[in-house]
C-alpha cells in the first residue's frame, strides 16, 4: 500500500473502533499523541495516512484495535 507501513497497537484489548468507550478514550488519545512522533521518526515529513478497519465488511481480520500508518509517497485520493 505504501513504502512505509507500520501499526500502532494498544496493549489494552479493544476489539475495534466500535469498541472504544469513555473507559478507553485515554488510550486512544495517547495513540494519537504518539503517532506524529513515530511518523516523524520514520521519515514521514510530507504527511501520512492513519487507517483502522472496523468490522468484517471493512476487511478487519484481527479483532483487536490497531491503526495502520501509511506514507512515504503521494497517496491515492481514492479510498477504494
Amino acid at each position: 500500500q505504501a513504502p512505509v507501513h507500520f501499526l500502532v497497537i494498544p496493549k489494552a484489548h479493544i476489539a475495534s473502533v466500535s469498541g472504544i468507550t469513555a473507559e478507553h478514550s485515554g488510550v486512544v488519545a495517547h495513540i494519537f499523541e504518539v503517532i506524529p512522533e513515530i511518523a516523524k521518526a520514520e521519515g514521514l515529513v510530507n504527511g501520512y495516512r492513519v487507517a483502522s478497519n472496523t468490522g468484517a465488511d471493512s476487511g478487519q481480520t484481527v479483532p483487536h484495535l490497531h491503526f495502520h500508518i501509511l506514507g512515504g509517497k503521494q497517496m491515492d485520493l481514492k479510498m477504494a
